[in-house]
C-alpha cells in the first residue's frame, strides 16, 4: 500500500476542512492506510510541505482545501522543475474546488479518500508561469488576467461570505468600481494580437470561480492551453456576459475570442491584476509568459 501525506488547509471552505479532518483520519485508518496527516499553519506553507513529502519519498501527496490548496501542493511537488516523483490526491474541502472536482475526485468524503488509496492515476498537463521576468510558479487549473484577477482580490474582502452571498457583491464591485480595461499585446505560438480587453484566461481545465465554464472545451491531458480572450465593453453589457460565462455559451459571443496555444505571452503598460488557481498573483504584473509541460503530474484518478 502506498505512503500518503495529507496537506489539510484548515481554513479551507471557511472551516469546512477542519470539520472534516476527523473523518479523514477515521477513513484512512479504516483502509489500513500508511499515512501521516499535517495542517498548515499559514500561507504559502503547502508548498513547503509538499515539497518536504516527495522529498522524504511518500508516494502520494493528499491536498485537503480548494483550489487554492491544490496550487500550493501543485507548486510544492513541481519545485524541482521537470515533473512530480509523487502523486497528487485530492479531497475537496473548499469554497472552490474547481480542479479537483474536474479532474475527477469525488465531493463525498470517505469516496475521496477510497480514491486515493484505491484509484488509479493518470498523468496531466501543468501550467508554468514566469511573472515579470523573474518569478516563475506553476498553476493546475487557470490563469485569469484582468476581471476575474479583480473578482478574486475583491472577493478576500469579504472574509465571512460565500456563495451567492459572496458571488453578487464582488461582482457588481468589480465591474462598477474596481476594474480597469488593460492594453495587452498578446503573442500565442508566435501569433501576436493586440486588444483592450477585460479578461484574458489560459486554461488548463475547463471550469474556474467555481462555477465559471470559461473554457468548456479545455482537457488536462492535452498538451495545448485553451485561452479566452474578452474585448473590453460598456460595464453594464460585461453585466450581461457573466450567466453566459457561467453556462459556456459566451463561446458563440463575438466580443470573445478562443485560440488554443503552448506557449503564451501577455504584456502591457498597463496594470495587469490576475490569479492562478484562485491564488492572486504579485501586484502590479506587466509581463506573463505561460507555457504548458504535458503530461508532467500523475493525480489520482478513478477507478
Amino acid at each position: 500500500m502506498p505512503s500518503i501525506k495529507i496537506i489539510v488547509n484548515p481554513l479551507a471552505g471557511r472551516g469546512y476542512a477542519t470539520r472534516i479532518t476527523p473523518l479523514i483520519r477515521e477513513t484512512f485508518q479504516e483502509l489500513g492506510a500508511d499515512f501521516d496527516l499535517v495542517e498548515t499553519r499559514a500561507a504559502g506553507q503547502a508548498i513547503d510541505l509538499a515539497s518536504q513529502a516527495v522529498a522524504d519519498g511518500f508516494q502520494i501527496v493528499g491536498a485537503v482545501g480548494g483550489d487554492g490548496t491544490s496550487h500550493e501542493v501543485v507548486n510544492g511537488m513541481m519545485a524541482n522543475g521537470d515533473g512530480a516523483s509523487a502523486t497528487l490526491g485530492c479531497i475537496p474541502a473548499g469554497s472552490g474546488n474547481d480542479f479537483a472536482v474536474m479532474s475527477g475526485a469525488p465531493v463525498d468524503v470517505r469516496q475521496a479518500c477510497e480514491q486515493i488509496v484505491h484509484g488509479n492515476t493518470r498523468f496531466i498537463d501543468v501550467g508554468q508561469m514566469r511573472l515579470d521576468g523573474r518569478i516563475t510558479r506553476y498553476f493546475d487549473n487557470a490563469v485569469g488576467l484582468g476581471f476575474d484577477g479583480w473578482v478574486t482580490l475583491e472577493a478576500r474582502k469579504f472574509r465571512r461570505m460565500r456563495g451567492m452571498a459572496l458571488y453578487v457583491p464582488v461582482v457588481l464591485k468589480t465591474i462598477f468600481s474596481s476594474m480597469q480595461p488593460v492594453r495587452a499585446t498578446m503573442t500565442i505560438d508566435g501569433e501576436t494580437i493586440e486588444r483592450k480587453v477585460v479578461m484574458v484566461a489560459a486554461c488548463n481545465g475547463p471550469r474556474e470561480g467555481g462555477s465559471f465554464l470559461v473554457a468548456p472545451e479545455a482537457q488536462f491531458d492535452d498538451g495545448i492551453l485553451d485561452l479566452s480572450i474578452t474585448d473590453w465593453m460598456p460595464r453594464v453589457a460585461m453585466l450581461g456576459m457573466v450567466p453566459r460565462f457561467i453556462s459556456g455559451s459566451h463561446v458563440t459571443d463575438p466580443r470573445v475570442r478562443l485560440m488554443r496555444g503552448r506557449e503564451i505571452t501577455i504584456t502591457s503598460e498597463d496594470a495587469i491584476i490576475g490569479h492562478a488557481d484562485g491564488e492572486m498573483l504579485p501586484i502590479p504584473l506587466h509581463s506573463v509568459e505561460i507555457r504548458t509541460l504535458p503530461g508532467v503530474l500523475r493525480i489520482i484518478a478513478p477507478a
